[in-house]
C-alpha cells in the first residue's frame, strides 16, 4: 500500500496511479506513465475479467503500432492490470477514471447526451473505498460541470471527500498513432479548481508529465474550460472533415479536383493543410459523440442556433456516407441484387481495429440491404466485430441469419476480390496502395470497379489495366455508355 494513501495531506509525489478502464484511453496513456515513470506503480482496473487477461497475456485487447512492445517491457514491473477495483483505488494517490461515455440511447438527452452511468459508478466505488488524500481525474469525456457532479457523488458519499481533488485531463489521441501522441503531444490538459488545494493537485499531476513533456506544452486552466476545450477540439476537426467532404461533392458535379482543391486551401497559412483529406466521411468514438454532446448542451443552455450549427457537421458526415453509397448501386446498373462486392477495409481508419462509428458500417449497411453479397477483409478486425456491427439494432434491416448469409470475411484481398463485380475502399491502409490490381482483376466480372472512400489509390494505373474508377472528389472522364448515367436518369436492370 502506498505509504501516504491514508494521509489526509497531499503526497510530495505521486508514486501510485490507478486507472480505472482498460480501453483505448487507459490502456496506452498508463502503458507510457509506467515507461517513462519506473518509479510509479501503475495499475489498470477493470471489472471486465477477459479484457483484463487479454492486457495480462501476448495478444493485447487493441491495436496501436509500438504499445505491444512497451507494455512487455513494463508489464509485471510497474505496470499491472487487475479486476480488483476497489484494491486498486485504495492503494492508489492518483486515480483516472478512463471509462466508456457513449451517447444516451434513453430517457433525457436521447441521442445527444453523453452517458455518464459508467463514470458515476467509478465515482461511488472511489467515494465507498477510499480514505485520505486522493487526486481524481477525469480522462473520460465528459460533458461540462461533469466534475463538479463527481465532487458532489463524493461530498454525499465519502467522509474523507474533504481529501480528494477533481482534476480535468482530457486526452486528445488519434488512434492509429496513440503511442506517438503520448510521447510527443501537441498539449497536455490539466484544468482543476483554481483554489490553493485545486493548483496543488494540479501541480502534482503536471510533475508526472513532466517525466517526458516539455513545459510549456503542459496547460493549466479551471476545470470547465479543460472539459470544454476537449469537446470543442473534437468539433473543430471534424468540422474541417465535413467541410472537405462538402466540397468534394461540388468536385466531382463539377470537374475540379479535391486534392487540388485542398491543396490550395490548405496553402493558406491562416487554415493549414491539416484534415483535409476528403474520404467516405469520419468514424471513430469521439467526433460524433463529442459533436451531439456539443449540441445537447447547446439545447440546454438555451442556444438553438449554436446547437443547429454542430448538427450540420453531422448532418454533412451522414449524407457523405449515404451519397458514396448511393453511387455504388447506380454506377453497377441501379441494381446490386446477388452482386458479389469486395469491400477492403471495415475499421474507422487504418492502424487500428477499431470500428466504432466506421463508415464502413453505414455504407455495407446499405449495399446489404440492396442484396448484395459482402467480401469484407481487413487487416486487424475480427469477423465477430464486423458481424456484430451490422447486426447491431437500428444499423440494417436485414435480420441477423440473412446478414450472416450475405457477409463472408477473408483473411486475403486476393480472395476477397475474386469472382466480384467491384471493389470497394472504405479504409486508408497502406497496403490497398501496392495490392496487385493487374492479377485481381483477371479473377473479377467485367466490367470490374473500384470505388475509392478514402482517395488513395492510383486511379490512372487501374483505369489502364480495364477498371472503371469512382473516388471522392473527382470526375474521370468515362466510356459513353456511363458518362451519363448518374442517379434516376440511367436505366434499371432487373
Amino acid at each position: 500500500m502506498s505509504a501516504c494513501s491514508t494521509e489526509n495531506k497531499a503526497p510530495e509525489s505521486i508514486r501510485s496511479i490507478c486507472c480505472i478502464g482498460a480501453g483505448y484511453v487507459g490502456g496506452p496513456t498508463c502503458a507510457i506513465i509506467a515507461h517513462k515513470c519506473p518509479e510509479i506503480t501503475v495499475t489498470v482496473v477493470d471489472k471486465n475479467p477477459i479484457r483484463i487477461a487479454q492486457w495480462n497475456s501476448d495478444k493485447l485487447p487493441i491495436y496501436e503500432p509500438g504499445l505491444q512492445e512497451i507494455v512487455m517491457k513494463c508489464r509485471g514491473k510497474n505496470l499491472f492490470y487487475s479486476t480488483n477495483v476497489e484494491e486498486g483505488v485504495v492503494n492508489a494517490d492518483l486515480i483516472f477514471i478512463s471509462v466508456n461515455t457513449p451517447t444516451k440511447t434513453y430517457g433525457a438527452g436521447k441521442g445527444r447526451a453523453a452517458d455518464l452511468t459508467h463514470v458515476e459508478s467509478c465515482a461511488r466505488i472511489i467515494a465507498g473505498c477510499a480514505s485520505g488524500y486522493k487526486v481524481v481525474v477525469e480522462k473520460s469525456t465528459v460533458p461540462v460541470r461533469a466534475a463538479a457532479s463527481i465532487s458532489e457523488i463524493f461530498g454525499a458519499n465519502s467522509p474523507a471527500a474533504s481529501n480528494f481533488q477533481v482534476l480535468s485531463n482530457p486526452e486528445f489521441l488519434a488512434e492509429g498513432t496513440a503511442v506517438a501522441d503520448l510521447l510527443n503531444p501537441d498539449r497536455v490538459l490539466i484544468g482543476g479548481s483554481q483554489t490553493p488545494a485545486g493548483l496543488e493537485a494540479i501541480a502534482l499531476l503536471t510533475a508526472v508529465y513532466s517525466h517526458w513533456v516539455a513545459p510549456e506544452r503542459i496547460v493549466t486552466m479551471n476545470t470547465w474550460s479543460s472539459e470544454l476545450s476537449k469537446l470543442v477540439s473534437n468539433a473543430f476537426l471534424a468540422q474541417r472533415v465535413s467541410s472537405i467532404n462538402a466540397v468534394s461533392a461540388i468536385c466531382e458535379a463539377t470537374g475540379a479536383d479535391i486534392s487540388e482543391v485542398a491543396e490550395a486551401v490548405g496553402r493558406d497559412s491562416r487554415i493549414g493543410s491539416k484534415f483535409l483529406q476528403a474520404s467516405v466521411g469520419f468514424g471513430g468514438s469521439c467526433f460524433q459523440k463529442d459533436i451531439l454532446n456539443l449540441v445537447y448542451v447547446s439545447e440546454c443552455l438555451n442556444l438553438p442556433e449554436v446547437a443547429q450549427y454542430w448538427m450540420q457537421v453531422i448532418v454533412m458526415n451522414d449524407f457523405q456516407k449515404s451519397r458514396f453509397a448511393k453511387k455504388i448501386v447506380s454506377r453497377l446498373f441501379n441494381t446490386i441484387s446477388n452482386k458479389a462486392i469486395a469491400v477492403f477495409g471495415f475499421a474507422f481508419k487504418k492502424n487500428t481495429g477499431d470500428t466504432r462509428e466506421s463508415p464502413a458500417i453505414s455504407v455495407c449497411a446499405h449495399l446489404l440491404e440492396e442484396g448484395a453479397r459482402l467480401n469484407i477483409y481487413d487487416p486487424k478486425v475480427e469477423t465477430e466485430q464486423i458481424l456484430s456491427d451490422l447486426c447491431h439494432p437500428g444499423v440494417c434491416a436485414l435480420p441477423r441469419e440473412r446478414i450472416e448469409n450475405l457477409v463472408t470475411t477473408h483473411a486475403d484481398p486476393h480472395s476477397a476480390a475474386a469472382n466480384t463485380h467491384a471493389i470497394v475502399v472504405l479504409t486508408e491502409w497502406d497496403e490497398f496502395k501496392t495490392l496487385d490490381y493487374e492479377k485481381m482483376i483477371k479473377s473479377m466480372l467485367r466490367p470490374a470497379w473500384v470505388f475509392d472512400g478514402r482517395k488513395i489509390l492510383d486511379h490512372e494505373r487501374l483505369m489502364d489495366l480495364g477498371f472503371y474508377t469512382e473516388c471522392i472528389g473527382h470526375r474521370y472522364q468515362r466510356p459513353q455508355f456511363y458518362d451519363h448515367c448518374n442517379g434516376p436518369e440511367f436505366p434499371h436492370f432487373s
